[in-house]
Parts: structure tokens; sequence; C-alpha cells
């Protein structure tokens, strides 16, 4: 991909294995970019380790030659968005591409049964965190930058039990439509990818509780999953980070606005 090399990249909610931030954050190494590692504090100093920097995560990027740093961040706290944004152009000098992933997707549950208090913490990560890192990462952003919003399936089409998500990533193209136009005379394009079920951290709470849902057992419902996939299998991290590499880089220097699927076929609008 043209235009990536030395660039520097922020990924949100990337502190998990395996998650889609980390196969993102990945794959733009490998493109030549430098990497921010960026989540909640439990998460980055989480399981026996001490700072960001030992993060699983930090520690394999950095392992496979990158350059990489942690940062632990808040997305629907104002003050830590600003501090994140601060401290990546501190330790990088600049920031260059934006990846609003950081999510909840695991409150499922009938419509009526949702309190207000569970309906605004997922409004608050998914939405308004993308809102709030955008507008900071703008602020010190140079023409040619990018944003990416990591929307999904459920920013098209609605999904039985959940509501609160479905919502924030509808919510999340129209942030992208409006900021890609706000943003234009900087400059800097605004687009979202919305993939299709993945098997994260996330993706597999979501299978085990609609395959309860179901009676079936969660490999069961995963392979129906795939069934429903005209290419015929569900998607990987890998699928949705080369969609963030095309879009980051100079071969998309004329895409703004869009929100493109990652599906398989199986959204087609």
């Amino acid at each position: 991909m043209k235009g990536l090399k030395g660039k520097v990249a922020l990924c949100t909610g990337a502190g998990r294995e395996g998650g889609l931030g980390h196969g993102i954050l990945k794959r733009l190494g490998e493109a030549g970019c430098q990497l921010v590692v960026s989540d909640l504090d439990s998460i980055m100093t989480g399981r026996g380790t001490h700072a960001p920097n030992d993060n699983p995560v930090v520690c394999d990027l950095i392992n496979s030659g990158y350059n990489a740093v942690g940062i632990t961040c808040d997305v629907s706290h104002e003050t830590s968005v600003g501090a994140a944004v601060e401290g990546t152009v501190s330790h990088f000098g600049r920031l260059d591409i934006l990846i609003n992933n950081a999510a909840i997707g695991d409150i499922i549950k009938p419509l009526t049964e949702l309190s207000l208090e569970e309906w605004q913490r997922v409004i608050s990560v998914n939405l308004t965190g993308a809102f709030l890192f955008t507008r900071e990462a703008a602020r010190v952003m140079d023409h040619g930058s990018s944003i990416i919003n990591i929307a999904s399936q459920a920013a098209k089409t609605g999904f039985r039990q959940m509501a609160p998500y479905v919502s924030s990533k509808h919510g999340m193209i129209g942030l992208t439509r409006t900021a890609a136009i706000d943003l234009a005379p900087k400059g800097i394009r605004v687009n979202a990818v919305c993939p299709n079920h993945v098997t994260t951290t996330m993706g597999k709470a979501q299978s085990e509780y609609f395959s309860s849902l179901r009676g079936l057992e969660p490999e069961v419902y995963r392979a129906q999953i795939a069934e429903r996939v005209p290419l015929g299998r569900v998607g990987t991290p890998e699928d949705t980070a080369a969609a963030v590499a095309f879009l980051a880089s100079d071969e998309a220097a004329f895409i703004t606005g869009e929100a493109l699927n990652v599906s398989g076929g199986e959204e087609t609008h």
C-alpha cells in the first residue's frame, strides 16, 4: 500500500490478543506504520502486566519488528481521549491514522428489558467515543491523514435484541459521512469498515448468546452463519485489517465518507 510507511496509526480498543484491533495494527505495521495500541487501563495493564507497554498486543507487535507503544484510554471520557492523542503526538511527533475500534457488543437482551444505564453505556463507548477521538485527532492531523471507523454489518441491518449496539453502529455511519464533509477542507479522509461476524472476544460472546437462544452449540451456530455468507466462511481480523490498510493508504486518496462492507457478500447495501 502506498503512503503508509512511517505514518503513525492509533487504534482504540486494541489491547486484546487476537482482536480486530490487534489484527489491524499488525497489518499496518507490515506496511511500515508506527503503532499505538490503546485500550482501557484494566486491559492494557491487566493479566499480570504492570505498564501499557507490557500489554501482550504491544509485546507481540514489538517482537514482530514494529515500532509500537501502549497508551491507556477510556474513549467515553473526554479528558482521557485528549490525553491519549496528546501522548501519541508527544511520543511520535504526529498522528496520521486513527482507527475507532473500541466497542461494547455484549449487552444483548430484549428492548423492553434494557435499562437506561445499559443503553447509555453502549452509546457512550461505541458512538460518543468515536466522536471524541475523531474531534481530538482532527485537531492535530495534517493533510493526507485518515480516520477509519470500525462499524459493523449492524450499521446497516437490524439485529434481534441488540438495540443499543445496532443504534450506535448506525450512528457511526452518520458520523462518518458528516465528518468526511467537515474534515475534507483539512485534507482528512473519513471512512468506515463494516464487517459481519468475526469470532473475536466480542464476536464469540455474541455467537454464544444467540446459539443458546436457539438451543444450539456455538460451533453449530457459527457454521450456520458461514452458510449464509456467499463466500462460505465467517470473517477474520485479517479481512478487516486489509480493508483498513487500503482505506488508510494513498490508494484510497479519493475515497471518503464511505462505509465499506467486509462481509463475504452477506451484506450488500
